[in-house]
């Protein structure tokens, strides 16, 4: 099974959604950001990495949110809470959109439905 990180982004409150471009059946669906952790990776340095190339900014990874999710192909997420350490997040890479939304705002974007229970997971926490 392979590991994809995530990252929700905190900042004042809200967390950084980003709106994925592809592949196609993921398109203009949302997501926290992140990717695959590569061997030898720890889930922290995959975020880390994965952060600086999608968005372009560096994040001090913090706790991971409880449990873990099925992907497809044999993925599972791992969704950690972040803060922006440094920049300020552009769409660079699979990405067209980003929107910092209040928990209580989640429901105002189309998640990708894989991803439905790690969000609700973390405004459980955040509420």
């Amino acid at each position: 099974m392979t590991v994809v990180v995530a990252a929700a982004i905190e900042r004042d409150g809200r967390y950084l959604a980003a709106r994925r471009t592809k592949p196609d059946w993921a398109a203009g669906r949302w997501e926290f950001p992140g990717g695959k952790v590569e061997h030898g990776e720890s889930d922290e340095q995959a975020l880390i990495r994965e952060i600086r190339e999608e968005l372009g900014i560096a994040i001090r990874v913090g706790e991971r949110v409880p449990g873990e999710w099925p992907l497809h192909d044999d993925l599972v997420l791992h969704l950690y809470v972040a803060a922006l350490a440094d920049g300020e997040p552009q769409p660079l890479d699979h990405h067209d959109e980003l929107r910092w939304l209040a928990p209580k705002d989640f429901d105002a974007v189309d998640w990708l439905e894989s991803d439905l229970d790690a969000v609700a997971r973390l405004r459980e926490m955040t509420t």
